[in-house]
């Protein structure tokens, strides 16, 4: 294969001028021609740079608002001929046509776009499609073209030119090469899925997911498994887009614990006071409200201690001095809020392996969205569980009604128990968790758990009784028997919420009646595998 090969021509047609000038600047310095487009031929030759209009290398002019400019055999020969086939080298000379021997194309800004709610007929204008023709041509013929659709990788271009006399490496164009069919790739990800989403296609026939690479890491779950981390260009408030102000990279199970902890402190709405969630391996070990910040992680923390050391915090509203010192206490993997003081911050200095994130916003709650999840042969696809309920979706089942406190804590026990992986059971006291059983392949199994782990508590906080006597408990799935809803009234609830729609329903109510307990049912069920 071609090794070194020298840059004599370059056409440079870009969306995205940042560094525009610079990388032209370079190029001309190292005596390559440039041929341009438009706005780009403008910007060059206001900047007193050197430049042939594509209109003069095609012959043609650029026509229909300039839909019609690169689609012509001037410019696509002059990137897919092969400088070592005689055959091509013959019509090119036959024809006119001039090697290109560079291209930097970015691509109309459709995900932008799409971002700010731009309407239907604007996202088919940003559609761009001479760029991408270009790109996939210019990619194809690597042994011969180099193609830059990255503003990031004009330096490494212009270091290669200079290291290799106005050359590339073949090892170089192959690398850019695979950043442009990425490239193309996602882009048509996106135009897809907004136009699955416009014409309200809920399965479409071929579905397609991208990123772009934000972080390599050491390794995944496990030392032995290979990871990185893609953002998607959603900017939902989170993980993905907070800053970090301290502490060393985050790993895999940080990313994916601190995705958590973040999408459940969420559903607390800030304006009705503070939340807290601490989460250990993606379940919710302890959630609070509070009179302030330190407060509502001192009831979350006491919900399980031992599990809480090494955990991820996540809070409803911006950090302060305060909840640090008392966070500060106990080794803390992540601290996630929105927003953190200067006196915080400065606390958390002295916490050297604490990770401290902070993003502008909460991401919404209710807000749709895609989930999916690989399987042999194939991956899942469903609506992300923006499912919620308020008092007036309940049903009372039982003959006793739920009192105004015991309806507070049911709702505040069924938002955690929807993050919460099945088979979830949440009990809640006075808008605090104070027990959580999770994962387990019996619900009657996290029924006790959840229960146990109140009784290991008390005894750590030298309590008379577990604090989940006069609680109420959320249950993500119907109780199929009545063994659960007992074993939940012999720690101590008094109320009970559920779906409902077990075929022993009756069976189910009758035992709740039984035992005094109010329960309601909110015909909505939140599985979480």
């Amino acid at each position: 294969m071609t090794n070194l090969v020298p840059v004599g021509r370059a056409l440079l047609s870009v969306s995205d001028k940042s560094g525009l000038l610079d990388l032209a600047r370079a190029l001309a310095e190292l005596e390559v021609e440039l041929i341009s487009t438009g706005g780009t031929a403008a910007t060059l030759r206001a900047a007193g740079l050197k430049v042939r209009d594509v209109a003069e290398v095609t012959g043609f002019p650029e026509m229909m608002d300039g839909r019609v400019k690169t689609l012509h055999p001037m410019v696509h020969g002059g990137l897919l001929a092969l400088r070592d086939d005689d055959e091509h080298l013959v019509a090119m000379a036959a024809h006119g046509i001039e090697p290109i021997d560079l291209l930097v194309v970015n691509l109309y800004p459709f995900e932008a776009a799409v971002a700010r709610g731009a309407s239907y007929d604007d996202c088919i204008e940003n559609i761009d499609i001479g760029g991408p023709a270009m790109i996939r041509a210019a990619a194809k013929n690597h042994r011969f073209v180099n193609v830059v659709t990255d503003t990031a990788d004009y330096k490494a271009l212009l270091d290669e030119l200079r290291a290799h006399d106005g050359a590339t490496t073949l090892a170089f164009r192959q690398k850019l090469a695979l950043t442009a069919y990425s490239r193309t790739a996602a882009y048509d990800a996106a135009v897809s899925a907004w136009m699955a989403g416009a014409l309200k296609s809920e399965a479409p026939r071929r579905r397609t997911f991208a990123g772009t690479l934000a972080q390599t890491m050491r390794y995944g779950e496990n030392p032995h498994q290979k990871a990185a981390f893609y953002t998607d260009g959603s900017h939902r408030p989170g993980v993905a887009t907070a800053k970090q102000w301290q502490g060393k990279e985050l790993s895999y199970n940080n990313i994916n614990d601190t995705d958590a902890a973040f999408e459940l402190v969420a559903e607390f709405d800030p304006s009705e006071g503070p939340a807290c969630v601490i989460v250990k391996h993606a379940n919710p070990c302890g959630v609070a409200r509070g009179a302030t910040l330190a407060e509502a992680y001192g009831r979350a923390f006491d919900c399980d201690r031992v599990s809480a050391f090494g955990g991820i915090i996540a809070l409803n509203q911006p950090l302060d001095a305060a909840t640090a010192e008392k966070i500060s206490e106990i080794f803390t993997e992540v601290v996630i809020a929105p927003g953190a003081d200067e006196e915080a911050r400065a606390i958390f200095a002295a916490k050297k392996n604490l990770r401290l994130l902070t993003t502008e916003a909460l991401p919404d709650p209710l807000a749709p969205g895609l989930a999916f999840k690989q399987v042999a042969g194939g991956f899942l696809v469903q609506d992300r569980d923006a499912g919620h309920v308020d008092a007036l979706d309940l049903k009372v089942v039982t003959k006793r009604a739920p009192s105004d406190a015991e309806l507070a804590d049911l709702l505040f026990a069924w938002t955690v128990a929807k993050h919460v992986k099945s088979n979830a059971i949440v009990y809640v006291k006075d808008g605090a968790t104070v027990g959580v059983g999770a994962g387990q392949m019996s619900r009657v199994d996290s029924t006790r758990i959840a229960a146990r782990k109140s009784q290991d508590m008390a005894q750590a906080l030298g309590l008379a009784q577990p604090l989940t006597q006069g609680s109420v408990v959320a249950s993500d799935a119907f109780f199929p028997f009545a063994d659960g809803l007992l074993a939940a009234a012999e720690a101590g609830a008094t109320a009970i919420i559920q779906p409902g729609g077990s075929m022993r329903d009756d069976e189910v109510i009758a035992a709740a009646d039984e035992a005094g307990l109010a329960m309601v049912f909110t015909g909505q069920r939140h599985f979480r595998h």
